[in-house]
């Protein structure tokens, strides 16, 4: 953790150059469907939301990848340094607090938006998903991140249920370092 914190710091000193603020958080579903706040870094320009509306009315390609992912590939909204924390997932470091205040763990299900509940209904998986607690790491980021549809990440997290155990989290946050280093996240 000390060299984490550091680390942490520097990219937010950064990532607040750009203008607006340096961390940004967004309600997710956690454990037994629970709300909580989830951290990161911003990556967007500041008004990403808005933006996103405009692009998504005026791109009808761009409306269909959203809608089926949830993501957009090549978003105009990401910065030049938030694209590096992306690929790096070093975005993700502040969620180190979830994991510290219990609202998270360091692998799980990715946490989802509440207005993405209707997205990700997968038969079992929503069960198995509210038993969980969601993860800053999992099975479908490292098996999937980004290639399929928001409600594939559903059976990933049923299929992670049923390999719970110290080894399965072992393999999974080895393969995010992987990851990590060769910087293909998105």
């Amino acid at each position: 953790m000390p060299v984490v914190v550091p680390l942490i710091a520097l990219i937010l000193v950064v990532s607040s150059a750009g203008g607006g603020q340096a961390l940004y958080s967004q309600p997710r579903v956690g454990r037994h469907g629970k709300l909580f706040r989830c951290w990161k870094v911003r990556t967007m320009i500041p008004d990403a939301d808005a933006a996103l509306a405009r692009i998504l009315h005026d791109d009808p390609a761009l409306a269909e990848e959203w809608r089926t992912t949830q993501k957009l590939v090549c978003d105009p909204r990401v910065t030049r340094f938030g694209a590096l924390l992306r690929r790096t997932s070093l975005d993700e470091l502040p969620q180190l607090w979830n994991v510290l205040n219990g609202t998270m763990s360091l692998v799980g299900p990715r946490p989802f938006t509440p207005d993405q509940r209707g997205l990700y209904r997968n038969g079992r998986a929503d069960a198995d998903y509210y038993r969980l607690r969601p993860g800053i790491t999992g099975l479908w980021q490292v098996s999937r991140r980004n290639r399929g549809s928001f409600s594939e990440r559903a059976t990933y997290d049923s299929v992670y249920r049923t390999q719970l155990g110290v080894w399965t989290d072992l393999a999974i946050l080895a393969r995010t370092l992987v990851v990590v280093f060769r910087a293909t996240g998105v």
